[in-house]
């Protein structure tokens, strides 16, 4: 047999003993703790927060005129939702009226 301290030697160069039915630990790759499961949970949740406030924002600043023509009228189905063209018997032209118009001097002028 061997002597106490060659097996000490033996199992100290060779490591500490490992049940085959052990669990296998490892460590998980991290990033100053953050791991790749918390970091995906992370994104997923900044991603729906950022597509609610553009969503927000773009209808929210819908009513400008370059927003509505430039993005709003692009989309499908809103083409026609965001159309402010002004009808033509609703689109009078002054000049045609021959209108009087009071300024604030009292004067009368006349447009033609």
């Amino acid at each position: 047999m061997f002597s106490q301290t060659l097996r000490r030697a033996a199992a100290q160069t060779a490591g500490a003993y490992r049940s085959p039915f052990a669990p296998k630990y490892t460590t998980p790759l991290n990033w100053h703790g953050l791991t790749v499961g918390a970091a995906t949970k992370y994104a997923q949740i900044a991603g729906t927060f950022g597509v609610s406030a553009g969503v927000f924002a773009l209808f929210f600043f819908g009513e400008v005129p370059r927003v509505r023509n430039d993005i709003l009228r692009q989309l499908p189905f809103f083409d026609e939702y965001f159309d402010r063209t002004i009808a033509p018997e609703d689109n009078v032209c002054i000049r045609a009226l021959d209108a009087r118009i009071i300024d604030y001097s009292g004067a009368m002028l006349t447009l033609v």
